[in-house]
């Protein structure tokens, strides 16, 4: 069984990981906030992941479902466009699952 040790520190790694690529990605697309709304908007898209996966279970409904609400969250963290909003998860969805296969806590 896994110790609770190790599920924090991996929650951590993984959100610095991901903060870490949100944030730069954010910028180069242009967005003018700071580090802690990509610390902000890491928190809210693994809240909002884990929420509707323990409600809906796995698969592609409460994937797409997160995907929409975590839309709703950039757009309104970095307070920008729907298109723009796509635009930027996508780049982040790929950036993180190259990242993913070199660190496996992500």
């Amino acid at each position: 069984m896994v110790s609770n040790i190790s599920l924090v520190l991996n929650f951590i790694v993984a959100l610095v990981i991901s903060t870490v690529i949100i944030y730069y990605i954010a910028k180069w697309f242009g967005a003018k906030d700071s580090l802690s709304t990509a610390v902000i908007a890491a928190l809210v898209g693994s809240a909002v992941y884990t929420i509707f996966y323990y409600v809906l279970g796995h698969g592609l409904l409460p994937a797409f479902v997160a995907g929409i609400v975590w839309l709703l969250a950039l757009q309104k963290l970095y307070t920008i466009g729907w298109l723009r909003a796509l635009v930027i998860a996508f780049f982040i969805w790929i950036v993180t699952s190259i990242a993913g296969w070199f660190l496996p806590v992500l």
